[in-house]
């Protein structure tokens, strides 16, 4: 199969050629038809963290068909339509390449009214919100798929809220129950991101002490909760700014600390994004198990997507445009049978 290879750490990706993986007990073999880019992808090729074993394969967003099941596995067939998320540090359950490994128990049907490239938006950007927020670690916020609603009359703010993840992190917080969804993006996005269930959105243009006392003026209770999708220096004013004693932002940055003074009375997670990590197992599987039914009846929706040329040709500038700040609201994609 053709597949796009990360040659070395920090190295050069080149397109080339890998065997197919044969798929194990309580495995899928998925034939990629759309598979995302996020911005890990270029972090992983620029640092060269999380990988030992190269060539790699890259991409944690993939959809497609189930082209053969593993033993043990019975929720799936031959010929169903499904989404699943990478594997970082094993190329073979990755999507830049034409056939991918997917974990049953963190795969999806994706139902007649989602599309291959939608579908490939989900992946890593749903999982890193969704473990971040609600998993058993970082926020440990009561997760709306055993509780939903439960969060009515208090706030959460979402910085960088067109950023991909935040635009699912919105979503979740919607189910969730909380009142006050405040969202930190450009006015451009405001309506796609009201239309996700930010109550409000501010604008992420205005001096950090505008948007501060913003945030404060919407909400009517005490934030305990800030969502940060960017980790910039800017969100990071901001998120802390308006954080309540007592309060936790949960940041998709592992580098990111409190400010110094402020780490026994406001506290700050990051949490691994991947459910196929063991104590996010029942968490995932509990995830995963929600997304058909979820996407189906609306109640989630995909990124909107921007299909790059070139299939596994196209992702090397996709990336590049991730990189330089040049994709905003939006999640590229490529399809690898190209």
């Amino acid at each position: 199969q053709r597949a796009l290879l990360l040659q070395a750490k920090q190295g050069a990706f080149v397109l080339g050629t890998r065997a197919i993986p044969k798929p194990g007990q309580g495995r899928l073999l998925i034939k990629v038809e759309a598979a995302s880019l996020n911005p890990i992808d270029w972090r992983i090729q620029e640092t060269g963290l999380f990988i030992e074993d190269y060539p790699a394969v890259l991409g944690y967003g993939t959809a497609g068909v189930v082209a053969e099941v593993g033993e043990g596995v019975t929720k799936f067939a031959v010929g169903d339509r499904v989404a699943a998320p990478g594997i970082v540090g094993n190329s073979d359950y990755c999507s830049f390449q034409q056939y991918s490994l997917g974990d049953a128990r963190f795969t999806a049907k994706i139902p007649s009214n989602v599309s291959f490239d939608e579908a490939a938006s989900l992946g890593v950007s749903l999982d890193t919100p969704a473990i971040g927020l609600f998993g058993p670690h970082n926020a440990k916020l009561t997760s709306p798929i055993d509780k939903p609603g439960v969060y009515k009359g208090q706030s959460i703010v979402i910085l960088g809220g067109s950023a991909t993840i935040s635009q699912f992190a919105i979503q979740l917080s919607r189910l969730a129950g909380f009142s006050n969804i405040i969202a930190v993006a450009s006015p451009v996005h405001e309506p796609l991101l009201k239309s996700l269930g930010a109550t409000h959105v501010v604008d992420r243009r205005s001096p950090s002490a505008d948007i501060i006392a913003s945030i404060k003026s919407i909400a009517d209770s005490d934030i305990k909760v800030v969502y940060d999708g960017i980790c910039g220096d800017d969100t990071q004013a901001v998120g802390w700014g308006v954080l309540s004693q007592g309060g936790h932002m949960a940041v998709s940055k592992g580098t990111i600390k409190a400010p110094e003074g402020d780490e026994e009375t406001r506290t700050v997670g990051f949490t691994f994004g991947s459910p196929h990590i063991p104590p996010h197992y029942e968490f995932g599987e509990k995830l995963w198990g929600s997304v058909h039914d979820w996407l189906q009846n609306g109640t989630i929706v995909p990124n909107k997507v921007e299909v790059l040329p070139g299939g596994l040709g196209g992702i090397v500038a996709g990336l590049e445009r991730l990189e330089a700040g040049k994709v905003s609201g939006v999640k590229l994609v490529v399809r690898p049978q190209e």
